[in-house]
């Protein structure tokens, strides 16, 4: 009976220590399974943290470039805007600048603008288009003038300009102070001093301004006061102008049918034809 009685107590011990390892190792797998569990959530948690985190810089990138455009067109938007503004300015000045100069041209101008002048605006050397004229080498000058102004054909405008252009100084020097004129015989020249300016008024009721010189010096073949006319009214570099000269200042004032005409003596004849039509 004692014998039994130990084998049975062994039995249950066994049974118990069976049984506790078991809920020990039940224990142990509920741990691990908890575990894994939350290692699982925490690594959902950073993996949904790093893609909110990525899209959130994402969407600021988005809006950094987005926001970068926006300020480019913009500037592109402005600078074509300023562009244009200038170009409408710049034409419009260029326009009104150019009207003002062919109403001075064509002998419309105000006392007010009047400026005096130096013979450094003269400077250089000239040549008479007198003997272009004579040649023919300005009729299609003449032809254009009749078909705008039907009043006088091409030849009558030949003759007239004949009349105005005629001379024999064909080349002119002037240098600082000094005038050197120049016919197909002779050579002569002498120096001059600013003799003020005087308004004329035409027939046809526009005005012209001459800028007078008068000798100084020089030979005595020379006249006394030279006249300029050359369509501007204050300084500057002149493209060709017309000639007065003589001995009698108040005389050559009423001077209004011939008056030697020059151009520079670089141009040849299509150069001088070109500049004729385009005026």
């Amino acid at each position: 009976m004692k014998k039994q009685s130990f084998l049975l107590s062994a039995s249950m011990l066994a049974l118990v220590l069976t049984a506790c390892g078991t809920e020990e190792n039940n224990h142990a797998d509920d741990s691990a399974s908890e575990e894994q569990t939350d290692n699982a959530a925490a690594e959902n948690e950073e993996s949904n943290n790093a893609d909110d985190a990525h899209e959130e810089k994402n969407h600021d990138h988005e809006n950094n470039h987005s926001h970068k455009d926006d300020q480019e067109d913009n500037h592109n938007h402005d600078h074509e805007n300023d562009h244009s503004n200038e170009e409408n300015h710049d034409h419009d000045h260029d326009h009104s600048h150019d009207e003002e100069d062919q109403d001075i041209y064509d002998g419309y101008f105000d006392d007010e603008q009047i400026e005096d002048r130096e013979l450094s605006d003269w400077e250089g050397e000239w040549q008479s288009v007198y003997p272009y004229l004579m040649e023919g080498e300005l009729d299609p000058v003449m032809e254009q003038k009749a078909a705008e102004d039907e009043s006088m054909t091409a030849e009558e405008y030949t003759s007239y300009y004949e009349t105005g252009y005629e001379t024999d100084v064909d080349y002119i020097d002037i240098q600082d102070d000094t005038f050197t004129f120049y016919t197909e015989e002779s050579e002569m020249g002498a120096s001059y001093t600013y003799d003020g300016y005087e308004v004329l008024t035409y027939e046809a009721g526009n005005r012209g301004v001459r800028y007078i010189f008068a000798k100084d010096d020089g030979d005595e073949e020379m006249p006394e006061f030279i006249q300029f006319s050359d369509h501007a009214i204050f300084p500057t570099d002149a493209h060709h102008f017309h000639l007065y000269w003589g001995d009698d200042r108040e005389q050559l004032l009423e001077e209004v049918t011939n008056w030697p005409t020059y151009y520079p003596a670089h141009m040849d004849e299509e150069e001088i034809r070109e500049e004729m039509l385009a005026h």
